[in-house]
């Protein structure tokens, strides 16, 4: 099976695809350059199938197999147990944003188990590895601002500490997006957090970017910026 899928991969292959994507991705050197939604039609495809095979057997050589595989674990139906133990041994593999954001924003299965969900995060958002706590934050992301949970979202990311980049980043864009969709309780907490400066200011800045947000409060964000110490 593992050949056969690899074979369908590179007949997907475009050359000027290639450079696009692997300028997105500086720090992965085996880029095959293949689009995410021919990537997803062909997870379906598996999802529909003998699944747990592909996950056993599939191979992981190019950044378009890992990715293929976190595809297929959006699309499968089953026991949510069963399933969470699958997305448990996926998070390790992943090194890099793209396979985190498109592997997360593919886990709809969270929407009708959303404290089981919750509680299997918990692990990921305490982790000290900077992809285990990006998966956590986008997860949060997609799923969990709302009324509901926006209080336990903002200490949960006021929470995480790791210098990693792209750590930051997901706590920045998810402090963001708390404030464009519930502005009062974020507002609040804009002004008494514990995140370091970098973080802080680069939430302030995709608020201001977003098209969600109004001119006065944006004024009023812009104002909130803290100085280079």
């Amino acid at each position: 099976m593992d050949r056969s899928i690899r074979k369908k991969i590179l007949e997907l292959v475009e050359e000027e695809y290639q450079k696009f994507s692997a300028a997105l991705l500086p720090n992965i050197d085996n880029v095959l350059g293949v689009r995410l939604p021919l990537l997803r039609k062909l997870a379906k495809e598996i999802a529909k199938g003998d699944w747990q095979k592909f996950m056993e057997m599939a191979e992981l050589e190019y950044f378009e197999e890992v990715m293929l595989q976190g595809m297929v674990l959006g699309y499968v139906e089953g026991d949510i147990e069963d399933i969470l133990s699958y997305v448990a041994d996926f998070v390790p593999l992943i090194d890099n944003w793209s396979v985190c954001d498109s592997f997360c924003i593919g886990l709809k299965f969270t929407q009708d188990n959303k404290e089981r969900v919750w509680h299997f995060l918990q692990s990921y958002l305490n982790s000290t590895q900077e992809y285990e706590i990006r998966f956590g934050v986008v997860m949060l992301i997609n799923f969990y601002i709302e009324d509901r949970y926006i209080k336990e979202v903002l200490i949960r990311l006021d929470n995480v500490k790791h210098n990693g980049y792209y750590a930051k980043m997901a706590v920045a864009w998810a402090v963001s997006i708390c404030y464009v969709k519930l502005p009062k309780p974020t507002m609040e907490y804009l002004y008494d957090n514990t995140l370091d400066d970098f973080t802080y200011n680069k939430a302030l800045q995709k608020i201001t970017e977003s098209y969600r947000v109004d001119k006065e409060a944006k004024d009023l964000i812009r104002s909130m910026k803290r100085s280079k110490s």
